[in-house]
């Protein structure tokens, strides 16, 4: 079996496959599959289990892997985490110290070149999907005023061959560089990567102050190993070893309509957003094309697990006892999070809960619990709801609050919603005593194996 060093030395996305594969976390397809629906569905009973790679797909000769970071193990091991317990201060070590990418290197991995879209295996994954998504892209892009160079994740719709809507979100960053370009009536050139070393994926979904370069967190996740090459026709850097490039640019006056599944495995509201115009796309001698299934594990723990991190570091401000952070699976990832505090004094799971708000607008549930309650078990969880929150002292509700457009019980439109804090923490009126779980001595020494 590889070692976690072996791990630790991996640069590129194929290189992160063979090393699942010598661990026995991925598994191959060898018969024929359909892009449209029937490799979706594939994916989808494979959701919390292995990696799989599809060796044949109708209508390419490329490979296609999905499910690369659906499990939190996996996830620990491309951003060198010792374990799942170890994400969370992982990344946030990386936020706070940010490296400096020396590794520039003038040549490149491209052996094949192509100007037609039709020629990657792009797959349709749910029935009222617009078309074909690429969902893995990684977004480059400078802002033409600042110069600072930007990377994030963002879904795009296949067109034709040449074009495909690409969704931004308005306000962020990729949406403001092209606003930019486009009040100076240009069209904004991008570089967009599919198949990067998984740790570039996890610094592209954290939602850094404008201006940061996500590369640089990516660089510390990967202890100042990340290589850098010139993008050839943008001129931004991108890494070294990456299966595909496409170069081309977001036009400035031209958009397409667009709908595809989100996080909450609901469908997004149809938007008219800009469209990409591709210039060239460059590709490795056996490249790899990496799927991510909407609204499935991979999808959302790579979308929530810099959002996590953020959050522990934004409730920790302000709460000193607070001990972990945890997006529930059932929330996506995204809009319930469960909040564990050594709490010292009666107001603390309040000011928990606000800060939660706060570090995250598109939180809508925060839930405070005690030490002894394990944040990733929902039965726990549950059972401090019903054993230490009394809803007319423990409940705080906050009525038109902005929250997340990805929510259809909220205003969607405006993004208006009513946020719930659960103050499950037992009241320090009364003795520690009337909530202590009872415990068996040495149970767990207890083997069953030694007794049946």
């Amino acid at each position: 079996m590889k070692s976690k060093f072996e791990f630790s030395k991996i640069n590129g996305f194929s290189d992160f496959l063979k090393g699942l594969e010598g661990t026995d976390q991925l598994v191959r397809i060898k018969k024929s599959v359909n892009p449209q629906f029937e490799l979706a569905g594939i994916v989808s009973k494979l959701d919390k289990g292995k990696t799989v790679i599809f060796e044949s797909v109708k209508g390419s000769n490329m490979k296609v892997a999905a499910n690369v970071l659906g499990t939190r193990h996996r996830i620990a091991l491309s951003i060198n985490a010792k374990n799942e317990n170890m994400i969370q201060e992982r990344i946030n070590d990386a936020i706070r110290n940010k490296s400096e990418i020396t590794n520039i290197d003038k040549g490149n991995n491209w052996k094949k070149n192509s100007r037609d879209l039709y020629d990657l295996p792009i797959i349709t994954h749910f029935e009222k999907d617009s078309g074909a998504f690429i969902t893995s892209s990684l977004v480059f892009a400078r802002d033409n005023e600042t110069g600072y160079q930007n990377l994030s994740t963002h879904r795009l719709l296949r067109l034709d061959k040449k074009k495909m809507a690409i969704r931004m979100v308005e306000g962020r960053h990729l949406h403001k560089c092209f606003t930019s370009a486009k009040e100076h009536g240009e069209d904004l050139p991008v570089s967009i990567i599919v198949g990067a070393h998984p740790a570039v994926s996890v610094a592209a979904a954290y939602q850094a102050p404008y201006g940061e370069n996500e590369l640089k967190m990516a660089n510390s996740l990967l202890d100042n190993r990340l290589s850098l090459i010139r993008s050839p026709g943008t001129g931004l850097h991108i890494p070294k070893y990456v299966e595909i490039l496409l170069e081309g640019r977001i036009l400035a006056d031209e958009t397409a309509e667009e709908q595809m599944v989100e996080m909450l495995r609901t469908y997004d509201i149809r938007r008219k957003q800009p469209v990409f115009e591709l210039d060239k796309i460059y590709l490795t001698a056996d490249p790899i094309y990496h799927d991510i299934l909407p609204g499935y594990g991979e999808h959302r723990l790579l979308m929530g697990l810099p959002i996590e991190s953020k959050l522990f570091h934004s409730v920790k401000d302000v709460v000193s006892g607070t001990r972990a952070v945890h997006l529930t699976d059932g929330g996506s990832n995204w809009l319930v999070a469960v909040i564990q505090i050594s709490k010292k004094l009666e107001g603390e799971p309040t000011n928990a809960i606000i800060a939660a708000f706060a570090g995250h607008p598109s939180l809508k549930i925060a839930i405070v619990v005690d030490e002894d309650i394990d944040p990733t078990n929902p039965t726990e969880v549950e059972y401090a709801i019903s054993t230490r929150c009394q809803a007319d002292k423990d409940l705080l509700i906050i009525p038109n609050s902005k929250g997340s457009s990805l929510d259809p019980s909220s205003d969607q439109k405006n993004l208006i919603t009513t946020k719930i804090g659960i103050d499950a923490t037992a009241t320090l009126l009364k003795s520690k005593e009337r909530f202590e779980i009872a415990k068996i001595p040495e149970q767990d020494k207890i083997k069953l194996s030694d007794y049946l």
